[in-house]
C-alpha cells in the first residue's frame, strides 16, 4: 500500500491507496475538492458536514447521469447489433437463393444447348436425307427421260 498526501477543503489528509494509485487518487482528490469549493461559494457556509453531502450527492448524480447514459448507449449499440445480424442473415439468405437461381438457370441453359445442338443434328440429318431424296428423284427423272 501507498500513502499520499492530498489537500481537501484546506486541510491536508494522508491516505493510503494500492501501489501505483498514487496519481489518480490525486486527481480525484483535486476533483472533489474543486466541486466542494464550488459548491461553499454558491452556497456560501452551510457547514462542513452538509457541504460533503451535497457534493457527494452531486457527484454521485453526475456518475448515475453517466451511468444512465452509458446504459442507453450500449442498448443502442446493441439494437444496432441486432439490426446489423439481421440485415447479414437477411443477404446471406438473399445471396443463396439467387446462388440456387443461377444454378437453376444455368443448368435450364444448358439444357437449352443440348436441345439446340440434337435440333440442329436432327436438322443436318434431315436436311441430308431430303437432298440424298432430291437426287434420287433427279436421277429416277433423268433415268426415265433417257429411257423414253
Amino acid at each position: 500500500m501507498a500513502n499520499v498526501n492530498v489537500k481537501f477543503n484546506n486541510k491536508d489528509y494522508l491516505l493510503s491507496c494500492d501501489d501505483g494509485q498514487e496519481e489518480d487518487l490525486k486527481k480525484l482528490t483535486k476533483f472533489l475538492d474543486k466541486k466542494y469549493s464550488d459548491l461553499k461559494t454558491k452556497l456560501g457556509n452551510l457547514g462542513e458536514n452538509k457541504l460533503l453531502l451535497i457534493t457527494a450527492i452531486q457527484v454521485i448524480d453526475e456518475y448515475f447521469d453517466l451511468k444512465k447514459r452509458v446504459l442507453s448507449q450500449k442498448n443502442n449499440f446493441e439494437n444496432l447489433s441486432s439490426k446489423f445480424k439481421e440485415m447479414k442473415s437477411l443477404a446471406i439468405d438473399y445471396k443463396e437463393v439467387k446462388d440456387t437461381e443461377i444454378s437453376k438457370l444455368n443448368t435450364d441453359l444448358d439444357k437449352l444447348k443440348k436441345m439446340v445442338e440434337e435440333s440442329q443434328s436432327l436438322y443436318e440429318s434431315m436436311l441430308d436425307k431430303t437432298t440424298k431424296s432430291i437426287e434420287e428423284i433427279i436421277k429416277n427423272t433423268e433415268s426415265r427421260t433417257k429411257v423414253q
